[in-house]
């Protein structure tokens, strides 16, 4: 495992290329300020902080103005209004996003152009955008960390296979595509902490849906079998190791206690299957996914075993 790391903040251009359409946003003025850092996971919407003189907004957060907030802007003075304007340009705020479609003040738009601060109108309701917001910066600012395996969703249950360079993890991989199974990434997964318990593996989008198979190469699985075949993500519910046979090895027989593998503080189930000739891994770790969606029921047939 590598060291966790925490997403680096990132331009409010890459959040109007990569989300603008489903935010339905639109820019209206501080297209100089698209270079401009998003550095916190959660918008705010000012409310009574703009009745304060000097209107106290957290630096690094997105302001979402509604309905509220414009109509508190278009009844101040004109002396008032142009006071606001200015404390409003000269924070530390990515970008400004009006919703419900509503028309921005022109003291208000003429301080952002001059301040280059990207002013965006979406026609979603607040109560919609904000929740979307959030979601697309709590996953882009999430905690992550690397790892090399596969990641692979077997009966909808999201698999990291682990395993030393060489083991068969690709093989095994694509040998579960072909009974219909669906690839996440192979060699390098990158995972993100999502919210308290939840962890969300991809893999990197230069490498997305590629696979190496040694004796053939580099090959796309997307081509190769189709969409049904690949997601682009996909949360991680249990971790198998392929682990070479060993002799000496006290291998679990019975399978009564279950093994857990910590990621980020977050405990998965945990399985170490060996792997020797002969033995035909992917349905070992077919069967093992779906004894393990048996005990996620509860329903679980060796408990009722008497020793």
């Amino acid at each position: 495992m590598q060291k966790t790391s925490t997403s680096a903040p990132f331009k409010v251009r890459e959040l109007y290329k990569l989300w603008g359409r489903k935010l339905e946003l639109d820019i209206i003025t501080g297209k100089k300020g698209l270079k401009r850092i998003i550095g916190l996971n959660r918008v705010q919407k000012p409310g009574l902080r703009m009745i304060d003189p000097i209107i106290q907004l957290e630096d690094g957060k997105i302001q979402v103005f509604g309905r509220t907030e414009v109509n508190y802007f278009e009844n101040l003075s004109p002396k008032k209004k142009r006071k606001v304007s200015d404390i409003l340009s000269e924070k530390d705020i990515p970008c400004f996003i009006m919703s419900k479609g509503l028309k921005p003040p022109k003291l208000l738009k003429e301080a952002f152009e001059k301040k280059n601060v990207p002013l965006f109108i979406t026609n979603l309701y607040t109560g919609r955008l904000i929740p979307s917001l959030n979601n697309i910066l709590e996953e882009r600012l999430a905690p992550f960390l690397s790892v090399h395996g596969v990641l692979i969703d077997i009966h909808r249950l999201g698999v990291l296979m682990l395993g030393k360079s060489g083991i068969g993890k690709s093989e095994c991989a694509l040998d579960l595509i072909l009974r219909g199974s669906k690839l996440i990434a192979d060699d390098v997964v990158e995972i993100s902490q999502i919210g308290a318990s939840n962890l969300i593996g991809s893999g990197p989008e230069n490498i997305r849906h590629l696979m190496e198979i040694r004796g053939i190469g580099i090959i796309n699985i997307k081509d190769l079998f189709g969409t049904t075949s690949v997601m682009d993500k996909r949360e991680i519910d249990m971790v198998i190791e392929l682990s070479q046979w060993d002799r000496e090895e006290d291998y679990d027989r019975l399978g009564l206690y279950q093994k857990s593998y910590n990621i980020m503080d977050i405990e998965l189930p945990y399985l170490v299957l060996p792997v020797s000739p002969g033995r035909n891994t992917a349905t070992v770790v077919e069967v093992a996914v779906r004894n393990q969606l048996i005990k996620n029921s509860k329903v679980f047939s060796v408990e009722e075993l008497h020793f």
